[in-house]
């Protein structure tokens, strides 16, 4: 019984590790969304944080048996997806104007 008590700290305290490892990775991509240096580098970063805030809840959630964590998880996860999709579709109208000699002048 002192085994399976005794696998199960280490194992939550592996996934809290990881969460913390995580979270590292999260205050450096708050730095490269800082400092750019284009805006596709600071897209990137934002997509970082997303995943990384989606991969630090799921471990939390395991760790500590709250389910609620993983309906959270899954809500950032869908707004990354979609802040992607809107960066995509602003750059892109961005580009088509400045290719085109500003509006339209040939």
């Amino acid at each position: 019984m002192a085994e399976a008590a005794s696998a199960t700290g280490w194992a939550d305290a592996g996934l809290w590790l990881a969460a913390a490892l995580i979270a590292v990775t999260i205050v450096l991509g708050l730095l490269r969304v800082e400092r750019g240096p284009t805006p596709a580098d600071r897209m990137l970063a934002a997509q970082l944080l997303g995943t990384g805030v989606t991969a630090v809840l799921l471990l939390l959630a395991r760790a500590t048996a709250q389910p609620a964590l993983l309906d959270v998880a899954l809500v950032i996860a869908l707004l990354a997806a979609v802040a992607t999709a809107v960066f995509v579709r602003r750059i892109g109208v961005q580009a088509g104007t400045q290719g085109r000699g500003g509006g339209g002048e040939r």
